[in-house]
């Protein structure tokens, strides 16, 4: 009982902890929630938590190989997390925030897309996995004593945390939205656009001067 509750407790936290940095996912979450509505954020997080869960799934099954992949190719993943995060910045910074809101009645058709957009742009960021691994060792996550039944829940636990922290920050969004008007999410999408773009120059812009030095 002692080993359940700890593999309740510690997964749950790091699901939360891993999706909790406002990073590109969390500002597309709150652009969602705020144009289409909550319940197409939260398939959005939902996707997110996936691509979370296969990095923690690897953290666990192959920390060794897949590290070593990273460290090789650091500098090409850095690239294409880039080009992902200029694509999607470039998006929102154009889109009509008006024909957002005018769509809204739609959005329950684009579920699985959003879903889609969710899970590629956070894995498009592998180096998250040094992060995953770094709150495992701090955990003490995975333990010699877990059998098959133990590896299932303690994963699942994660995706819970991350799902339960989705939910909690499309609730909260969704509560203020009332007091934003077209013209302020048309600001929002420009910010959160022009945000993405920048964070995706930065980004490789460090790779490329860890490349050349």
């Amino acid at each position: 009982m002692e080993l359940w509750s700890h593999i309740l407790y510690s997964g749950l936290l790091i699901g939360i902890l891993v999706s909790a940095p406002m990073g590109p996912i969390g500002m597309l979450v709150i652009q969602r929630t705020l144009s289409k509505g909550r319940w197409p954020a939260f398939f959005t997080g939902i996707g997110a938590a996936l691509s979370d869960l296969a990095y923690c799934l690897l953290a666990g099954f192959g920390l060794s190989f897949i590290t070593d992949f990273i460290e090789r190719h650091q500098f090409a993943l850095q690239i294409v997390g880039g080009i992902v995060l200029v694509v999607f910045g470039a998006y929102l910074f154009s889109r009509n925030p008006t024909r957002a809101l005018k769509t809204h009645q739609n959005a329950s058709s684009s579920f699985y897309g959003d879903i889609a957009s969710g899970f590629a742009l956070t894995v498009s960021n592998p180096l998250m996995l040094f992060f995953i691994i770094g709150l495992f060792a701090r955990f003490n996550f995975i333990l010699p004593e877990f059998g098959p039944h133990h590896y299932i829940g303690a994963y699942a636990f994660i995706l819970a945390g991350a799902v339960c922290w989705w939910y909690f920050v499309t609730w909260l969004v969704n509560k203020l939205r009332r007091r934003i008007n077209v013209r302020s999410l048309w600001v929002v999408n420009r910010v959160i656009g022009s945000i993405l773009i920048v964070m995706a120059f930065v980004g490789v812009g460090y790779a490329i001067k860890d490349y050349i030095f």
